[in-house]
């Protein structure tokens, strides 16, 4: 037993002399800034918001601003909507990618997060398309809601298949929509998500098939067979909504194209 405490102890001196000898080395579970950087460049994921500006998007500005590392859409007393509106990433059409980042609401908040989307005739900084949905009271954050389209075609916690047939828009909802499966009860996954703080959001969309999670959660899954009004590219853009005073924060907005 006391050789194996003085064996123990001395590799435990040596590795202080090493230390000593080498004061920047890090242990390995621990990652210098410079790996960091290294790392959300070689996953493929590119920063789209530096933080300090609007610059490469495109919204009204008396809704839309950059602070303090944020995208901030805010809605104020003296500067109600009335009508949605977005600030629209200017970099391309994405077809099939990834995209990351943080958000933070208000109770009172509506936003989302616009893809695969075109412009919407006639209503200024206003898109037509798929949108991964939050809100404040986390009643439909995580679903996916086509605004301005089919409406809901997947509610939280559901997986759904939308077939090549045809539909309308009932209660909010598509009523062609065919739900597969379960990925859990609405309930238990709401309380997953945190009120008036941050989250993540990652959006998986490849082909057909559309996946929105948050906080590594998946709460909604589409499989969009509907060749009649499915979209497989388009614009990319971040909604306020009509309503009440509010404010919603983004931040770390990362995108990769598959």
């Amino acid at each position: 037993m006391a050789r194996k405490i003085n064996y123990c102890f001395g590799i435990m001196i040596a590795g202080l002399i090493m230390s000593s000898c080498n004061p920047g080395a890090t242990p390995d579970n621990e990652q210098t800034e410079a790996d960091t950087a290294v790392a959300a460049t070689d996953d493929g994921f590119k920063q789209i918001f530096d933080g300090k500006t609007l610059d490469g998007w495109e919204g009204d500005t008396a809704y839309w601003r950059a602070e303090d590392g944020s995208l901030v859409g805010e809605v104020t007393p003296d500067r109600l909507l009335k009508s949605n509106t977005f600030i629209i990433y200017q970099g391309g059409n994405p077809k099939d990618f990834e995209l990351k980042l943080e958000f933070k609401i208000t109770e009172a908040g509506n936003s989302g997060i616009n893809y695969r989307s075109e412009v919407f005739p006639g209503v200024p900084h206003a898109l037509k398309g798929y949108q991964a949905d939050i809100d404040g009271k986390n009643n439909y954050t995580g679903q996916n809601y086509e605004e301005r389209g089919r409406t809901t075609l997947a509610y939280r916690g559901q997986k759904v298949t939308i077939p090549n047939t045809e539909g309308k828009s009932e209660k909010n909802a598509w009523t062609a929509a065919v739900v597969d499966g379960s990925l859990g009860s609405s309930d238990s996954l709401k309380a997953l998500i945190k009120s008036n703080d941050w989250n993540t959001c990652h959006l998986i969309v490849k082909g057909n098939h559309l996946q929105h999670y948050i906080n590594d959660v998946l709460m909604s899954d589409v499989t969009d067979d509907d060749t009649t009004h499915r979209k497989m590219e388009g614009l990319l853009g971040i909604q306020v909504h009509v309503g009440p005073p509010m404010q919603v924060q983004y931040r770390n907005i990362m995108l990769k194209n598959l």
